[in-house]
């Protein structure tokens, strides 16, 4: 017959194999922070470049369905409860989105922008993020954010040697 910590172990294996368990511990995390928040402490006000990061960052979290962390950081900042427009966050930045998948989150657009540097001294920053695939409805495994991005660097970089290849052909 199995102990009670032998049962455990096993519990929380099984929790942690399938994911569970980091769920769980960043719910438990959430519903603290909503107990100990204050609600009658005034938040301070956003400055207008924070309401901008706070955005992005939301935007980024919500995409990689991190939904506890977005709450928190909606909570704990006072960022308004319903998101800006994107349209107007990319009126904001000064940017322009190549791509018509709006469902990327602007992050990556921005991080592919200044790994891949400027193009012809234009200093606008490019939001692509056509090489990455929005949330797949269907029931199989979604590939995580950090595999989207890694497989969007990997095409930019294929990209970028296509066009180094065909540059330096040219000049012969």
């Amino acid at each position: 017959m199995a102990t009670v910590a032998e049962l455990k172990a096993v519990l929380k294996d099984t929790l942690e194999k399938r994911g569970v368990l980091g769920h769980l511990k960043a719910r438990i995390r959430a519903e603290v922070f909503n107990a100990l928040d204050d609600e009658s402490e005034p938040r301070p006000t956003l400055s207008h470049e924070n309401l901008l990061i706070n955005e992005l960052i939301r935007e980024y979290l919500e995409f990689n369905k991190y939904k506890y962390t977005a709450s928190v950081l909606i909570a704990e900042s006072g960022q308004p409860a319903v998101p800006l427009d994107r349209q107007f966050l990319i009126r904001e930045l000064n940017a322009f989105e190549e791509s018509k998948d709006n469902t990327i989150p602007l992050l990556y657009g921005i991080l592919s922008h200044f790994l891949n540097g400027t193009k012809d001294g234009i200093q606008n920053t490019f939001l692509k993020g056509s090489s990455l695939q929005p949330p797949n409805l269907k029931p199989a495994r979604q590939p995580s954010g950090r595999e989207q991005m890694d497989n969007h660097l990997r095409k930019e970089e294929k990209n970028n040697i296509e066009d180094l290849h065909i540059s330096q052909t040219m000049k012969r």
